[in-house]
Protein backbone atom coordinates (compact mmCIF):
# COMPACT_ATOMS: atom_id res chain seq x y z
CA UNK A 1 0.00 0.00 0.00
CA UNK A 2 0.86 3.41 -1.31
CA UNK A 3 2.45 6.03 1.69
CA UNK A 4 0.18 8.98 1.72
CA UNK A 5 2.41 12.37 1.04
CA UNK A 6 1.25 15.99 2.05
CA UNK A 7 3.26 18.68 0.09
CA UNK A 8 3.50 22.05 2.26
CA UNK A 9 5.24 24.36 -0.83
CA UNK A 10 4.15 24.32 -4.44
CA UNK A 11 7.22 26.24 -5.92
CA UNK A 12 10.37 25.45 -7.38
CA UNK A 13 11.23 22.52 -5.27
CA UNK A 14 8.05 21.56 -4.25
CA UNK A 15 6.97 20.76 -8.20
CA UNK A 16 9.74 18.98 -8.81
CA UNK A 17 9.74 16.90 -5.92
CA UNK A 18 6.34 15.73 -6.97
CA UNK A 19 7.67 15.32 -10.30
CA UNK A 20 10.15 12.87 -9.10
CA UNK A 21 7.72 11.30 -6.61
CA UNK A 22 5.62 10.52 -9.45
CA UNK A 23 8.25 9.28 -12.02
CA UNK A 24 9.85 7.15 -9.79
CA UNK A 25 7.90 6.46 -7.00
CA UNK A 26 4.31 5.90 -7.37
CA UNK A 27 4.27 2.53 -6.51
CA UNK A 28 6.06 3.40 -3.01
CA UNK A 29 4.20 7.06 -2.68
CA UNK A 30 0.82 8.06 -3.15
CA UNK A 31 0.15 12.68 -2.93
CA UNK A 32 -2.65 13.32 -1.70
CA UNK A 33 -2.64 16.64 -0.86
CA UNK A 34 -0.90 20.34 -1.81
CA UNK A 35 -1.19 23.31 0.28
CA UNK A 36 0.09 26.75 -1.47
CA UNK A 37 -1.40 30.15 -1.33
CA UNK A 38 -1.69 29.90 -4.86
CA UNK A 39 -4.37 28.80 -6.72
CA UNK A 40 -5.10 25.49 -8.48
CA UNK A 41 -5.10 26.79 -11.91
CA UNK A 42 -1.61 28.55 -11.52
CA UNK A 43 -0.28 25.72 -9.62
CA UNK A 44 -1.22 23.31 -12.36
CA UNK A 45 0.09 25.48 -15.45
CA UNK A 46 3.20 26.04 -13.55
CA UNK A 47 3.62 22.07 -12.55
CA UNK A 48 3.01 21.30 -16.51
CA UNK A 49 5.25 23.93 -18.16
CA UNK A 50 8.49 24.62 -16.99
CA UNK A 51 10.72 26.83 -18.29
CA UNK A 52 13.80 24.96 -17.14
CA UNK A 53 12.86 21.47 -17.43
CA UNK A 54 9.84 21.52 -20.08
CA UNK A 55 6.74 19.80 -20.30
CA UNK A 56 5.70 17.33 -18.20
CA UNK A 57 5.16 13.88 -19.43
CA UNK A 58 1.84 13.28 -18.33
CA UNK A 59 -2.07 15.09 -18.17
CA UNK A 60 -2.73 17.47 -15.83
CA UNK A 61 -5.47 19.43 -14.83
CA UNK A 62 -7.23 21.96 -13.24
CA UNK A 63 -10.43 21.63 -11.01
CA UNK A 64 -11.65 24.58 -8.65
CA UNK A 65 -9.90 23.17 -5.36
CA UNK A 66 -7.80 20.13 -7.25
CA UNK A 67 -5.30 19.23 -9.36
CA UNK A 68 -5.59 15.75 -11.20
CA UNK A 69 -2.01 14.36 -12.57
CA UNK A 70 -2.07 11.57 -14.52
CA UNK A 71 -5.60 10.87 -13.65
CA UNK A 72 -5.07 11.11 -10.28
CA UNK A 73 -6.88 14.04 -7.74
CA UNK A 74 -4.72 15.98 -5.61
CA UNK A 75 -6.48 17.99 -2.86
CA UNK A 76 -5.59 21.89 -2.74
CA UNK A 77 -5.60 23.97 0.34
CA UNK A 78 -4.50 28.03 1.01
CA UNK A 79 -3.94 27.84 4.84
CA UNK A 80 -1.04 29.79 6.42
CA UNK A 81 -1.01 27.90 10.10
CA UNK A 82 0.47 24.25 9.32
CA UNK A 83 -1.08 23.26 12.37
CA UNK A 84 -4.58 23.82 10.23
CA UNK A 85 -3.90 21.89 7.84
CA UNK A 86 -6.28 18.70 6.74
CA UNK A 87 -3.28 16.64 7.31
CA UNK A 88 -4.91 13.79 9.71
CA UNK A 89 -8.39 14.05 7.49
CA UNK A 90 -6.27 12.93 4.46
CA UNK A 91 -4.15 10.04 6.01
CA UNK A 92 -1.01 11.71 5.62
CA UNK A 93 2.06 9.45 6.66
CA UNK A 94 4.87 12.17 5.46
CA UNK A 95 4.72 16.01 4.73
CA UNK A 96 7.28 17.51 2.44
CA UNK A 97 7.89 20.94 4.08
CA UNK A 98 9.19 22.88 1.11
CA UNK A 99 7.55 26.34 1.93
CA UNK A 100 11.31 27.36 3.32
CA UNK A 101 9.31 28.95 5.95
CA UNK A 102 9.37 25.97 8.80
CA UNK A 103 12.91 24.97 8.72
CA UNK A 104 13.11 23.61 12.04
CA UNK A 105 11.80 20.95 14.40
CA UNK A 106 9.75 23.13 16.71
CA UNK A 107 8.17 24.79 13.47
CA UNK A 108 7.75 21.84 11.68
CA UNK A 109 5.87 20.01 14.67
CA UNK A 110 3.09 21.96 13.01
CA UNK A 111 1.97 19.06 10.77
CA UNK A 112 2.39 16.54 13.26
CA UNK A 113 0.04 18.63 15.39
CA UNK A 114 -1.96 18.75 12.10
CA UNK A 115 -2.21 15.12 11.98
CA UNK A 116 1.05 13.75 9.53
CA UNK A 117 3.08 11.22 11.03
CA UNK A 118 6.44 12.66 9.84
CA UNK A 119 7.96 15.69 8.37
CA UNK A 120 10.87 16.07 5.98
CA UNK A 121 12.19 19.45 5.61
CA UNK A 122 13.82 20.70 2.91
CA UNK A 123 16.60 22.90 4.52
CA UNK A 124 29.82 15.31 3.47
CA UNK A 125 40.99 10.20 3.06
CA UNK A 126 42.63 13.75 3.49
CA UNK A 127 41.67 15.75 6.48
CA UNK A 128 40.36 18.96 5.99
CA UNK A 129 42.06 21.54 7.74
CA UNK A 130 39.87 24.61 6.39
CA UNK A 131 38.03 25.44 3.07
CA UNK A 132 36.79 28.50 1.63
CA UNK A 133 33.68 28.20 -0.91
CA UNK A 134 32.78 29.94 -3.42
CA UNK A 135 29.56 29.34 -5.02
CA UNK A 136 28.55 30.33 -8.75
CA UNK A 137 25.05 30.10 -8.44
CA UNK A 138 22.10 30.64 -10.88
CA UNK A 139 19.82 32.98 -9.98
CA UNK A 140 16.82 32.59 -7.98
CA UNK A 141 13.38 33.93 -6.77
CA UNK A 142 14.97 35.75 -3.77
CA UNK A 143 16.36 38.05 -6.39
CA UNK A 144 14.09 40.51 -8.08
CA UNK A 145 14.12 40.94 -11.98
CA UNK A 146 14.01 44.55 -12.31
CA UNK A 147 15.48 46.84 -9.27
CA UNK A 148 13.33 46.52 -6.55
CA UNK A 149 13.60 47.06 -2.67
CA UNK A 150 15.07 44.06 -1.00
CA UNK A 151 16.78 43.84 2.91
CA UNK A 152 19.92 42.76 1.05
CA UNK A 153 20.90 45.54 -1.45
CA UNK A 154 22.53 43.63 -3.86
CA UNK A 155 19.61 41.04 -4.07
CA UNK A 156 17.35 44.03 -4.95
CA UNK A 157 19.05 44.50 -8.40
CA UNK A 158 18.08 42.95 -11.39
CA UNK A 159 19.22 39.51 -11.44
CA UNK A 160 19.57 38.98 -15.30
CA UNK A 161 21.94 41.90 -15.56
CA UNK A 162 24.83 41.62 -13.43
CA UNK A 163 27.07 38.80 -11.18
CA UNK A 164 25.65 39.60 -7.28
CA UNK A 165 27.80 38.58 -4.65
CA UNK A 166 25.70 37.93 -1.63
CA UNK A 167 25.59 35.66 1.28
CA UNK A 168 25.25 31.67 1.35
CA UNK A 169 24.68 28.79 3.44
CA UNK A 170 26.19 26.25 1.74
CA UNK A 171 29.40 26.42 4.21
CA UNK A 172 27.05 26.01 7.31
CA UNK A 173 25.43 23.12 5.93
CA UNK A 174 28.31 21.45 5.45
CA UNK A 175 29.43 21.70 9.23
CA UNK A 176 25.13 20.07 9.90
CA UNK A 177 26.08 17.27 7.84
CA UNK A 178 29.90 16.48 8.74
CA UNK A 179 30.29 18.60 12.12
CA UNK A 180 33.94 17.62 12.38
CA UNK A 181 34.15 20.81 9.92
CA UNK A 182 32.42 23.34 12.40
CA UNK A 183 34.19 26.54 12.19
CA UNK A 184 36.70 25.00 9.25
CA UNK A 185 34.41 26.52 6.09
CA UNK A 186 32.96 30.09 4.76
CA UNK A 187 32.10 31.22 1.72
CA UNK A 188 29.77 33.27 -0.28
CA UNK A 189 27.96 33.13 -3.11
CA UNK A 190 28.13 34.88 -6.91
CA UNK A 191 24.71 35.00 -7.96
CA UNK A 192 25.23 34.80 -12.40
CA UNK A 193 22.51 35.48 -14.61
CA UNK A 194 21.73 31.64 -15.37
CA UNK A 195 18.17 30.34 -14.40
CA UNK A 196 19.48 27.04 -13.32
CA UNK A 197 22.85 24.59 -12.48
CA UNK A 198 25.41 26.08 -10.49
CA UNK A 199 28.81 25.25 -9.30
CA UNK A 200 30.63 25.30 -6.07
CA UNK A 201 34.73 26.72 -6.48
CA UNK A 202 36.34 25.12 -2.81
CA UNK A 203 39.28 25.72 -2.03
CA UNK A 204 40.88 23.55 0.91
CA UNK A 205 44.15 22.94 3.14
CA UNK A 206 44.49 19.54 3.76
CA UNK A 207 46.16 17.68 6.59
CA UNK A 208 48.42 15.94 4.88
CA UNK A 209 50.07 16.21 1.27
CA UNK A 210 48.49 14.85 -1.95
CA UNK A 211 48.61 15.49 -5.39
CA UNK A 212 46.28 16.41 -7.91
CA UNK A 213 45.71 12.88 -9.22
CA UNK A 214 45.25 11.37 -5.56
CA UNK A 215 42.54 13.77 -4.86
CA UNK A 216 40.74 13.23 -8.65
CA UNK A 217 41.47 9.75 -7.88
CA UNK A 218 39.26 9.75 -4.73
CA UNK A 219 37.06 11.33 -6.00
CA UNK A 220 36.29 9.58 -9.05
CA UNK A 221 36.40 6.14 -6.61
CA UNK A 222 34.01 7.56 -4.35
CA UNK A 223 31.42 8.62 -7.46
CA UNK A 224 32.02 5.46 -8.97
CA UNK A 225 31.58 3.03 -5.30
CA UNK A 226 29.31 4.57 -2.11
CA UNK A 227 28.32 7.75 -3.83
CA UNK A 228 27.45 6.74 -6.88
CA UNK A 229 24.10 8.31 -8.40
CA UNK A 230 24.87 11.44 -5.63
CA UNK A 231 28.30 12.12 -6.84
CA UNK A 232 29.60 12.64 -10.00
CA UNK A 233 33.22 12.77 -11.55
CA UNK A 234 33.77 14.18 -15.30
CA UNK A 235 37.30 14.59 -17.33
CA UNK A 236 35.04 16.10 -20.22
CA UNK A 237 35.31 19.57 -21.26
CA UNK A 238 31.54 20.45 -20.31
CA UNK A 239 29.90 24.00 -19.22
CA UNK A 240 26.89 24.57 -16.83
CA UNK A 241 24.34 23.51 -19.65
CA UNK A 242 25.21 20.18 -19.42
CA UNK A 243 24.09 19.46 -16.29
CA UNK A 244 20.56 21.02 -16.69
CA UNK A 245 18.20 18.26 -15.18
CA UNK A 246 21.04 15.91 -14.17
CA UNK A 247 20.00 13.98 -11.16
CA UNK A 248 22.94 13.93 -9.30
CA UNK A 249 24.13 16.50 -6.43
CA UNK A 250 27.46 17.08 -7.54
CA UNK A 251 29.85 16.54 -10.45
CA UNK A 252 33.31 16.94 -10.18
CA UNK A 253 35.00 19.03 -13.07
CA UNK A 254 38.23 16.95 -12.78
CA UNK A 255 40.05 18.92 -15.44
CA UNK A 256 39.95 21.90 -12.76
CA UNK A 257 41.72 20.57 -9.85
CA UNK A 258 44.44 22.33 -9.17
CA UNK A 259 46.97 22.61 -6.29
CA UNK A 260 49.73 24.47 -4.51
CA UNK A 261 52.27 22.83 -2.50
CA UNK A 262 51.20 19.82 -1.68
CA UNK A 263 48.24 20.94 0.55
CA UNK A 264 46.52 23.62 -0.88
CA UNK A 265 44.15 22.55 -3.15
CA UNK A 266 40.89 24.09 -5.12
CA UNK A 267 38.16 21.80 -6.84
CA UNK A 268 35.02 22.42 -8.92
CA UNK A 269 32.03 20.46 -8.23
CA UNK A 270 29.01 21.39 -10.76
CA UNK A 271 25.35 20.67 -9.33
CA UNK A 272 21.73 22.03 -10.94
CA UNK A 273 20.73 23.73 -7.91
CA UNK A 274 16.96 22.84 -8.75
CA UNK A 275 16.44 18.93 -9.99
CA UNK A 276 19.41 17.57 -7.95
CA UNK A 277 18.28 18.91 -4.73
CA UNK A 278 14.73 17.72 -5.84
CA UNK A 279 15.76 14.07 -6.46
CA UNK A 280 17.75 14.21 -3.26
CA UNK A 281 14.31 14.87 -1.28
CA UNK A 282 12.10 12.43 -3.75
CA UNK A 283 14.62 9.52 -2.36
CA UNK A 284 14.60 10.19 1.17
CA UNK A 285 10.83 10.32 0.98
CA UNK A 286 10.42 7.14 -0.84
CA UNK A 287 13.20 5.79 1.91
CA UNK A 288 11.24 6.38 4.60
CA UNK A 289 8.21 5.04 3.22
CA UNK A 290 9.53 1.96 3.09
CA UNK A 291 10.19 2.08 6.75
CA UNK A 292 6.79 2.69 7.46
Amino acid sequence: MAVKVGINGFGRIGRQVAKRLIEQFADAVEIVGINDLTDAKTLAHLFKYDSNYGIFDGTVEARESSIVINGTEIGICAIKDPAQLPWGQLGVDIVLESTGLFTDASKAKAHIDAGAKKVLISAHTFGIQAGLMTTIHAYTNDQRILDMPHKDLRRARAAALSMIPTTTGAAKAVALVLPQLKGKFHGYAMRVPTPTVSVVDLTVTLAKGASVEDVNAALRAAADGPMQGILGFTMDELVSIDFKGDSRSSIVDGLSTMMIGDNLFKVLSWYDNEWGYSCRLAELTALVAGKM
